[in-house]
């Protein structure tokens, strides 16, 4: 799955102050940013495309078996050339 980077404006001392108290909770900035738009995209992307998204990215992760057709097509050419 492709990565997007995410670019965002905010006051350098208000950013000091969240991370100086985040960090006494013991809490990740990145963490919490990514479980934020993680909701956002449940929260505004409808169920059916979601769905889509999710099947297309394991379609991409899975490795593809090669058909049957293809495997005993290679197996016989084998087979004729002296191969086995």
């Amino acid at each position: 799955m492709k990565k997007a980077t995410l670019t965002i404006t905010f006051e350098k001392e208000k950013l000091d102050a969240l991370t100086y108290y985040m960090e006494k909770k013991d809490v990740k900035l990145q963490a919490e940013l990514s479980d934020t738009i993680q909701k956002l995209y449940e929260k505004y992307v409808p169920q059916p495309t979601r769905e889509y998204i999710e099947d297309k990215l394991q379609c991409e992760n899975t490795p593809s078996k090669p058909k049957k057709m293809e495997t005993a097509k290679a197996n016989a050419s084998q087979t004729v050339n002296g191969n086995s």
